[in-house]
């Protein structure tokens, strides 16, 4: 049993090593068509062939190489990013049927996004949903609680105050202190100018 299963897989890497010569075998006429001529020198005669063999490697690579699936990413993060928008519209609409003004139900939404964000990537789920809608899923403002409790969940195993609250502002720290420098400025700016 045991060899019959070594004997499998003897023979399926062979296989893929046929494959892999009958597809370098394709870029040969390419690398043939080029002759060498005989009044180089040796040294030349080396160059010349390392650059045939590099084009034909890298025509060899062209073929192995994946297609961009711009179209579809594209399609998805509009999707996922708006599905996460319309959420949002919808916890805010909530709060509006309550009373509550477009500023205080607006304030509450983001909270609970926020709070969505943080417990979705302290479950997994949200790391799922950026693998799947890509940008759709980093720019709202759960994309943000993303980032602040990945990067302190990274660092669990080091102790919450030396693991979690020492790394838990590495990637939104720098976000905040900028927010924070601009509204200071631009609050300065609207004090002295109106």
């Amino acid at each position: 049993m045991y060899n019959q299963n070594l004997k499998n897989k003897y023979n399926a890497l062979f296989n893929i090593v046929q494959r892999l010569k009958e597809k370098k075998e394709q870029a040969q006429p390419q690398k043939e068509k080029t002759t060498i001529p005989s009044n180089l020198n040796p040294v030349e005669q080396e160059e010349l062939q390392k650059q045939i063999d590099q084009q034909a490697y890298q025509w060899l690579v062209q073929q192995h190489q994946p297609r961009t699936t711009w179209l579809r990413n594209t399609i998805l993060a509009f999707l996922v990013g708006g599905i996460i928008c319309t959420l949002g519209q919808i916890i805010q609409n909530y709060f509006r049927g309550f009373g509550l003004t477009l500023r205080e139900a607006g304030t509450v939404t983001v909270f609970i996004m926020v709070f969505l964000g943080a417990f979705l990537t302290g479950l997994g789920i949200y790391d799922k949903i950026g693998k799947y809608g890509g940008a759709g899923s980093i720019i709202p403002i759960t994309g943000f609680a993303n980032s602040i409790v990945a990067s302190a969940m990274e660092f669990k195993r080091e102790g919450y105050v030396y693991g979690v609250g020492a790394r838990l502002f590495n990637v939104a720290g720098p976000v905040l202190t900028f927010g924070f420098i601009i509204s200071v400025l631009i609050g300065l700016l609207y004090y002295f100018f109106t």
